[in-house]
């Protein structure tokens, strides 16, 4: 059974950080690309940042400088670093899986919220 979980979330004061960890469980963890999505109220999900399994990275450009995507093949763990919060950053963010075939999963995901 794959599993996908999040955690790390919480309240934040905007200009914080937080560290969001995705521990998967029930896939070849190195064999996938890694993602972080986001989705805040009224909104469509959006690409947050991702790494393939060869290390390379890619980030919205909201987010480009201010959050740090990273991966421990040894752990099984994505890892999101997120500085310089703000309050558009606020949303759940969701772990996402996918593997060169396609087959894809995602995490129920955890609530980021920067507010003063």
């Amino acid at each position: 059974q794959v599993q996908l979980v999040e955690s790390g979330g919480g309240l934040v004061q905007p200009g914080g950080s937080l560290r969001l960890s995705c521990a998967t469980s029930g896939i070849i963890f190195r064999f996938y690309s890694m993602a972080w999505y986001r989705q805040a109220p009224g909104k469509q999900r959006e690409l947050v940042a991702d790494i393939t399994t060869t290390y390379s990275t890619n980030y919205a450009d909201s987010v480009k400088g201010r959050f740090t995507i990273s991966r421990d093949n040894a752990k099984n763990t994505v890892y999101l670093q997120m500085n310089s919060l703000k309050s558009e950053d606020t949303a759940v963010y969701h772990c996402h899986s996918r593997a060169g075939s396609g087959s894809e999963n995602w995490g129920q995901g955890t609530q980021v919220t920067v507010s003063s």
